[in-house]
C-alpha cells in the first residue's frame, strides 16, 4: 500500500475543496462550471455516448470494481453496448420502461446505460421492497420488462398478485430454468459502439431513469430524470471534486438512488477515476477495506460519519488516502469528531433532491453548513426560505396572498424556482397529480411557480444555509416548533448514547405533539444525568417527555431511521417491552414510565 500522498495532509488555500475559504473555493466553482457549460451545446452527447469516447481514453485502466467482478472502461463501454443491442434485439422502442432490480454491482451501471442510450426509461428499484410496495413502483414506471438477480425473483413472485400488469422477467445470472438468463443473452452480442440510428436519437431532453422518492410520506413516487440531468449532475461533481485518473470512490450508498447510482460514480468515470462498489457498509472494515483498496474520495450520508465516530479504533482509520469526503447529512458535532479523529483533509457537503430545481454546496468547509450561492452564479436568485405553518403544512401568506420570506436565520421552507431554463426545469413524476402536489404558484408573483423540498433550513446573514428539519418531523409543542434534528444532535452528545431518533406523539388533553426520543445506549449511559445535561442545553419545551431505551433503531436502506412504528406506539408501557422514562414536570428528572403513571397522564392527573 501507498502512503499517504502529501496532499491529503494539507489544509488552506491549497486543497480543492474545503479547508479554509478562500480561492480554493473559487476555482471549485470555476471548475464545475466548466466541466457542464458544454453540456447544452451538445444535445447528441449523453452518458451512454460519452461512456464510448471513456473506453477510447482510458482503456484498459480500471472503473467499476466489485467482489462481483471488475469492468475496465473498455470493458465497461462494451458491455453497456451489448446491453443496447440486446433491448434493440427484444423490441423495445424509445420510452419503454425496464426495470432495474439489482444489488450494488459493477454491471449496474453499464446495464441502465445501454438502455437508456437507445432510448428505454430504466426504473432503478429499490432492493428492500417486498409485495404491495415492490409492485407500486412496477406499476408507477410502467414497466414492461424486468431485469432481477436471482436473490430477487422471489420478491417478485410474492409481488405478482398486486401488479396492475405483469412485465416480462429477465434473470441477471443463469440458476433459474423458468426464467431467461439475461447475461447470457447479452454474452455472444457485439461490444462494438452503436451507430447514430440505433441509438434512436436520443438527445439529453430525453428521460433516462425513474427514481424513486423514500416514501416517507406514501408509497413511492417515481422522478424522471432526463440524459440533461445526468451529464449535469456527474460533470459538476466530477469538476467540484477535481477529479483525476488517480482518484478512487469508495461507494456503499445503494445504487437505485441517484448519488450512489448516477452522480457519484458517473462523477469518478466523468474525470478518468475508478469506483469502489460494496453492497453494504460495514463500520467494522471501512478503514481497512479503503486503505487496502487505496481509495481517495468516500461519498458519504451522516449516519455513516456518525456509525464510524462512535466505533472502537481501527489501525487502519490514519493509514488511509481519502483527500476527500463528499456528502449530505453530517452535522457540525459529527463533522469536526469524524474530520478530526480520522485525519480528513476535505469535507463537502453538499444539498440537492433528485428532482428538485436546485442545489447547495459547501465548498468553503464549514461544519454543519449544507452550503452557499456565491454572488456569481445565476442561480442565486433561484432559491427562496418562506415562513412555513407546522400546524398545516402550507407556507405563509400575508394580505396580499404572497408568500413571507424569511428573515435571516429564520428557519422556513426552501423552495426552488421553476423555469424553462435546464438548471431550473422541474421533470416531475410519473403521474402529473404528484407532479403537481409539489409545486408552489403564485408565491412572490402572479403565475410563479416553486418547488417544494419540504424541507426547512435557514440562511445566516454570511450566506450559508443550514438544513434544520424534514417537514412533518418537526412539531408543534406548548406553542413553539421543536426540530426533532436539534434535540437528536443534543441527545447525540450524551455519554453512553449510541444512537437515537426524535418525535413527536400525541398526549391525551394537550394540543400539539410531546417530544419522545428513542435512544441505544451502553453501560456509560446513565439516566440520572439526562436531566440536568437537557436542562443546559435546551429550552424546556424542547426537552423530550418521554424517553425509550432500545437494542436497535431500525432504518431504511439508506440510513434513514424508521419512525412510523415508534410514533404509533406512542409511550404506553402496556404495549412496549422497551424500558420508558417520563420528565418529571417538577424535578425535570427522568423517571420511570409504568402503567400507573400512564395512566394518572391519560385522566389527566399529571399535566404535562
Amino acid at each position: 500500500m501507498r502512503e499517504r500522498s502529501e496532499s491529503a495532509s494539507k489544509t488552506g488555500k491549497d486543497l480543492p475543496i474545503g479547508g479554509k475559504p478562500g480561492p480554493s473555493a473559487t476555482s471549485a466553482w470555476i471548475r464545475a462550471l466548466q466541466a457542464t457549460a458544454p453540456i447544452a451545446k451538445a444535445p447528441d452527447r449523453t452518458f451512454p455516448v460519452l461512456m464510448d469516447d471513456l473506453a477510447e481514453r482510458f482503456g484498459g485502466a480500471p472503473a467499476l470494481l466489485s467482489g462481483n467482478g471488475n469492468l475496465n472502461y473498455r470493458a465497461a463501454a462494451e458491455l453497456s453496448n451489448r446491453y443496447a443491442r440486446w433491448a434493440l434485439g427484444q423490441g423495445f422502442v424509445k420510452g419503454d420502461c425496464v426495470g432495474l432490480l439489482l444489488p450494488n454491482c459493477s454491471e449496474y451501471m453499464p446495464i441502465w446505460l445501454g438502455l437508456s442510450g437507445i432510448g428505454c426509461i430504466v426504473a432503478l428499484i429499490n432492493t428492500n421492497l417486498e409485495r404491495a410496495s415492490l409492485a407500486h413502483c412496477i406499476d408507477a414506471a410502467r414497466s414492461k420488462a424486468i431485469i432481477a438477480s436471482l436473490d430477487h425473483l422471489a420478491a417478485l413472485k410474492d409481488a405478482g398478485p398486486y401488479l396492475q400488469r405483469r412485465p416480462h422477467i429477465w434473470a441477471h445470472g443463469a440458476g433459474a430454468p423458468e426464467v431467461p438468463d439475461v447475461s447470457a443473452a447479452v454474452a455472444g452480442l457485439p461490444g462494438k459502439p452503436l451507430d447514430s440510428a440505433q441509438r434512436r436519437d436520443v438527445t439529453i431532453n430525453d428521460p433516462a431513469l425513474y427514481i424513486y422518492t423514500s416514501g416517507t410520506t406514501g408509497l413511492p413516487k417515481a422522478a424522471k430524470v432526463s440524459h440533461h440531468r445526468i451529464m449535469s449532475w456527474t460533470h459538476w461533481f466530477s469538476g467540484l471534486m477535481a477529479i483525476t485518473p488517480e482518484d478512487r470512490l469508495y461507494n456503499c450508498l445503494p445504487m437505485y438512488h441517484s448519488i450512489g447510482g448516477v452522480a457519484a460514480p458517473g462523477a469518478i468515470l466523468a474525470g478518468g477515476g475508478s469506483v469502489l462498489i460494496r453492497e453494504k457498509f460495514s463500520a467494522r472494515s471501512f478503514w481497512e477495506d479503503v486503505a487496502v483498496n487505496e481509495c481517495t474520495i468516500f461519498q458519504y450520508i451522516g449516519e455513516l460519519c456518525r456509525y464510524l465516530a462512535g466505533s472502537p479504533p481501527s489501525v487502519y482509520e490514519k493509514r488511509h488516502r481519502l483527500r476527500l469526503c463528499c456528502g449530505n447529512g453530517l452535522s457540525a458535532p459529527v463533522w469536526q469528531e469524524f474530520q478530526q479523529r480520522f485525519n480528513i483533509a476535505n469535507i463537502l457537503e453538499f444539498y440537492a433532491a433528485t428532482e428538485g430545481t436546485f442545489s447547495l454546496y459547501n465548498v468553503d468547509g464549514v461544519p454543519g453548513s449544507i452550503g452557499r450561492v456565491p454572488s456569481f452564479l445565476p442561480q442565486n436568485s433561484q432559491i427562496k426560505l418562506v415562513k412555513h405553518d407546522v400546524d398545516t403544512g402550507a407556507i405563509m401568506r400575508g394580505r396580499d396572498g404572497f408568500g413571507i420570506p424569511c428573515e435571516p436565520d429564520e428557519a422556513g421552507e426552501a423552495i426552488g424556482r421553476i423555469s424553462e431554463s435546464a438548471a431550473a426545469r422541474f421533470e416531475g413524476y410519473t403521474t402529473e397529480a404528484d407532479t403537481e402536489k409539489k409545486v408552489l404558484r403564485d408565491v412572490f408573483q402572479k403565475g410563479d411557480g416553486w418547488f417544494r423540498t419540504g424541507d426547512l433550513m435557514l440562511k445566516d446573514k454570511k450566506g450559508f444555509y443550514y438544513f434544520v428539519d424534514r417537514i412533518g418531523d418537526t412539531f408543534r409543542w406548548k406553542g413553539e416548533n421543536v426540530s426533532t434534528s436539534e434535540v437528536r444532535d443534543c441527545l447525540a452528545g450524551l455519554r453512553g448514547v449510541l444512537d437515537v431518533t426524535v418525535y413527536g406523539v400525541a398526549v391525551p388533553g394537550s394540543e400539539g405533539r410531546a417530544g419522545m426520543a428513542v435512544l441505544v445506549t451502553d453501560e456509560a449511559f446513565d439516566i440520572e444525568g439526562v436531566g440536568p445535561y437537557l436542562q443546559s442545553r435546551l429550552p424546556s419545551y424542547a426537552r423530550p417527555l418521554f424517553l425509550r431505551l432500545t437494542d436497535k433503531i431500525e432504518v431504511t436502506s439508506t440510513f434513514k431511521h424508521k419512525k412510523a412504528d415508534l410514533v404509533r406506539d406512542g409511550f404506553d408501557p402496556r404495549l412496549i417491552a422497551d424500558r420508558l422514562y417520563l420528565r418529571d414536570p417538577e424535578t425535570q428528572a427522568y423517571v420511570a414510565l409504568d402503567a400507573a403513571r400512564f395512566g394518572r397522564i391519560s385522566d389527566g392527573s399529571i399535566r404535562l
